[in-house]
């Protein structure tokens, strides 16, 4: 076969390729096992949920999707591209971007400075149409530009936090418990704004303890227990799951 066919092929392998895909990881902290072969995959354009209780490997996924931990074996793709030695910085110059557990913001910032944090990987680029583009998202941010980040409220941190992750113009967006520490009326507002930035076409891969109302929105789920998969399948065949209903939704 020809250099040049070599190419197409592979180009076209790319193509054909989960946009994320984690390949048998196992992780360690140390000495500590905390994934044990775990393999996942979230397509172009997918809600994909990933469930479990405390100390399940869920937040340790997401670190080692962003490279913050690397796996001791195993493959991380993204787009094809085997991504596992990769740095923070490069894998999201690929298109992922995370909104932590807990917001993370810098409190002594703006509003609008946090948000513009978002886009600083996007090298001289004006930022001015994507601000636009989550203030129509967010009316209030609009409203709260020029506030202290470390002054608003929790449901308005996070929509601080999931603007920010939003600036990059990611492909894929890494959510770690996005419901945690919402009032129940904010927390319905939340999924919805996922709804909307799913259907945008991001890919979303969401890490949650509110199992119900992560599966009510999503395409697929997976549920880890001791850093293995134990179950997975379409949202609602998980819904109807009588194991997930024992383990995980109290039922």
């Amino acid at each position: 076969m020809s250099e040049t066919n070599l190419d197409v092929s592979a180009e076209a392998a790319a193509a054909a390729a989960p946009l994320l895909s984690l390949q048998d990881v196992t992780t360690y902290y140390g000495q500590m096992r905390i994934l044990e072969r775990i393999s996942l995959h979230v397509g172009d354009g997918e809600l994909v949920c990933l469930l479990g209780g405390n100390a399940s490997g869920k937040s340790t996924t997401l670190k080692t999707i962003l490279g913050i931990v690397r796996p001791r074996s195993g493959r991380v793709m993204l787009s094809g591209k085997d991504v596992t030695s990769w740095s923070v910085p490069d894998r999201i110059g690929c298109g992922v971007a995370i909104v932590p557990e807990n917001r993370r913001l810098f409190g002594d910032m703006t509003v609008r400075e946090n948000l513009e944090l978002g886009g600083v990987l996007r090298g001289g680029e004006k930022l001015d149409d994507d601000l636009d583009r989550i203030h129509v998202l967010f009316p209030r941010l609009l409203e709260r530009r020029s506030q202290l980040a470390g002054t608003l409220s929790g449901g308005e941190q996070q929509m601080v936090a999931v603007g920010r992750a939003l600036m990059s113009r990611p492909r894929l967006l890494l959510m770690d418990e996005p419901s945690m520490g919402l009032s129940p009326a904010l927390v319905q507002q939340n999924f919805q704004i996922i709804k909307d930035i799913h259907q945008s076409g991001v890919a979303v891969l969401m890490v949650e303890q509110n199992a119900a109302m992560a599966l009510s929105i999503a395409d697929r789920g997976y549920v880890l227990s001791t850093g293995e998969i134990v179950l997975e399948g379409p949202a609602a065949e998980l819904l109807r799951s009588e194991d997930l209903k024992r383990a995980y939704l109290g039922r």
